[in-house]
């Protein structure tokens, strides 16, 4: 039964590393397997999804949407902004400390989605380099979200994790123990050395504007062309190559999102995007003539009213296929003029890319375009223009107010005596402030469904039976021995050093919640076999898996700010395995002051 489960587990990592597939079903197969195979019951397969710690992640998502939709967080973002320019370090302070605070009680997606465009365009109004300032806020509020109970969903996943295994769980405030100081000492790291490692990083928008001939191919059609009075399908011009036809300006009037069944006209001037190596093909067609530099700029600068910067959600519907076999201009009434992956611009025929996560669109799109998708799930917006405008201040604060009622419940509940029978905890407190936003619509609720990440809770709660699997296989309990053995010299410390680094190894490479849910028997059992208490192991591996600094893809808010910003891989290296040493030296050192290794 270890076999099987060893290499059921081996085959979900590469999965996951790999993108394969999204992480709920990814985890939900295996998990199934676990259940074919007799590995778990039907009991263990079903516990996950009535988890009170899954259920709470699901709430926070619908507060942290009430208060982003209410403009609670412009609120604060049009408030804590430096209005002037000042030295790098300490507008990196300024900007990381807030972001931390907030992000220790709100889910840090709807943080990032909105800080970040803002923050971009806050650096280009004083001319600083944004590179320089996003990275660093995704870190913030990862940092921030150690300190708190509900600011990650990590931590709801291993306090649920101890709950159903019998131990009492985190307090709302008792991680900030590691969380603090880790925020007080990265945000000094990444202000004075860190962002020294980050260059100067022009977006996809900055490099249209600044070289638009590497994105776009003006053509211009004869009167005496064969192609004249023919659509734009018939004429051939919906499966070249290396090129897409984006938009024709006629007489002077520009038509964005180019049907097929457009009727091409003499004097028409055609653009082109993709692959520029590729006009020798547009040459080629009869009646086809490269147009006069002189319009070229004019031509241009009316495209790029038109343009909106976007990066793709985990959410996106078309993840793994084409742009053309998503029919992405059908869909959503918009071009693709370029896409950016990895801080690279890809040069292939445009209807031939696979979307992943991350990725960064230039998109020419209609008027509403921005109006109509602005809250959508499947991207995150990035153009200015598309910046969602504040609501009334009075909701506003509303939203900020309910969200103080929550962390006050959360905090304070469990010493109040039970009211019939029932807890007041995190789980009530949400309950409450999520029926209060309802009500008062600080979301729109014929919307709720759209709100919450359906993959996280699939994934958590996958998770949990994952864990009882590797438990019930032995698997766990053979992993526990094999580190003990290994590292019993060092003691229980450094047999708490060995399973920190084990999951941030995970949570770089997989993700977060995966990370903690594989870890979390191990743990467990490697306290039973040293017969001391678990507690100082949990906190362990609920730190490592948040702290994902290295890579893109450990983190969501990474993989934001990575479109957003342009950023390469190996800018998360540079600038982020220093902050997960330092996140691991700090760890192995403060928690057995907290958390003692008392004998059970």
């Amino acid at each position: 039964m270890i076999v099987l489960t060893v290499l059921l587990l081996l085959l979900m990592i590469v999965l996951l590393a790999r993108e394969a597939n999204r992480p709920g079903i990814i985890l939900g197969t295996v998990l199934a397997f676990f259940f074919f195979f007799g590995v778990v019951d039907t009991e263990e397969l079903l516990a996950g999804f009535s988890n009170k710690g899954m259920i709470t992640v699901a709430l926070l998502f619908l507060v942290s949407e009430g208060i982003s939709q209410s403009g609670g967080l412009n609120l604060l973002t049009s408030v804590y902004l430096p209005k002037r320019k000042c030295r790098t370090s300490l507008l990196l302070s300024r900007i990381m400390l807030p972001a931390s605070f907030i992000s220790a009680f709100m889910n840090n997606t709807p943080v990032v989605v909105i800080l970040a465009p803002a923050i971009k365009h806050w650096a280009e109004r004083l001319k600083l380099n944004s590179s320089r300032f996003l990275i660093p806020l995704s870190y913030a509020t990862i940092m921030g979200g150690t300190c708190t109970l509900i600011g990650t969903s990590t931590n709801l996943v291993v306090h649920g994790l101890m709950l159903e295994n019998g131990y009492s769980g985190f307090t709302m405030f008792e991680l900030a123990q590691i969380g603090l100081p880790l925020t007080v000492i990265g945000t000094i790291y990444v202000s004075i050395l860190g962002y020294r490692f980050l260059g100067p990083n022009s977006s996809p928008e900055q490099d249209l504007i600044s070289s638009p001939k590497e994105y776009l191919i003006e053509m211009k059609l004869d009167a005496s062309s064969p192609l004249c009075l023919k659509t734009v399908k018939d004429a051939g011009l919906r499966d070249l190559s290396g090129v897409f036809l984006s938009a024709i300006e006629r007489n002077n009037q520009l038509i964005g999102t180019v049907n097929h069944d457009e009727v091409l006209m003499g004097g028409d001037r055609l653009l082109f995007t993709g692959n520029t190596s590729a006009i020798d093909d547009l040459k080629s067609l009869p009646g086809m003539t490269t147009a006069e530099e002189s319009r070229y700029n004019e031509d241009f600068q009316a495209v790029l009213k038109h343009t909106v910067e976007v990066v793709v959600s985990p959410r996106f519907p078309g993840l793994g296929k084409t742009i053309k076999e998503f029919n992405f201009r059908a869909t959503y009434r918009a071009v693709v003029l370029a896409v950016h992956r990895n801080g690279e611009r890809i040069c292939s025929r445009i209807g031939d890319i696979r979307l992943k996560p991350g990725d960064n669109l230039v998109l020419l799109t209609t008027k509403n375009f921005t109006t109509r998708w602005k809250n959508s799930q499947d991207f995150y917006m990035v153009s200015q223009s598309s910046l969602a405008p504040r609501q009334k201040p009075q909701k506003a604060l509303f939203s900020l107010v309910l969200l103080l009622v929550l962390i006050v419940g959360g905090t304070f509940g469990p010493m109040i005596s039970r009211i019939n029978g029932i807890e007041i905890d995190i789980f009530f407190s949400a309950c409450a402030v999520v029926l209060l936003m309802i009500w008062t619509r600080c979301f729109e609720p014929r919307n709720y469904t759209r709100y919450i990440s359906w993959d996280v809770l699939i994934t958590i709660a996958c998770a949990f039976g994952i864990s009882a699997g590797l438990i019930n296989s032995g698997t766990a309990s053979y992993i526990a021995e094999t580190i003990i053995s290994a590292l019993m010299k060092f003691g229980p410390v450094g047999i708490l050093g060995g399973i920190y680094l084990m999951t941030m190894l995970f949570t770089e490479t997989v993700s977060n919640n995966a990370a903690a849910a594989l870890m979390f028997p191990i743990a467990l059992l490697t306290a039973e076999k040293l017969q001391v208490d678990p507690k100082p192991f949990f906190v362990a591996i609920t730190i490592a898996a948040s702290a994902s600094f290295s890579t893109p893809i450990g983190y969501q808010t990474n993989l934001i700010v990575q479109g957003i910003g342009n950023y390469r891989f190996k800018d998360f290296v540079k600038i982020g395995l220093p902050l997960n040493m330092l996140s691991f030296i700090l760890s192995i050192l403060l928690i057995p002051v907290f958390w003692s290794f008392s004998s059970l």
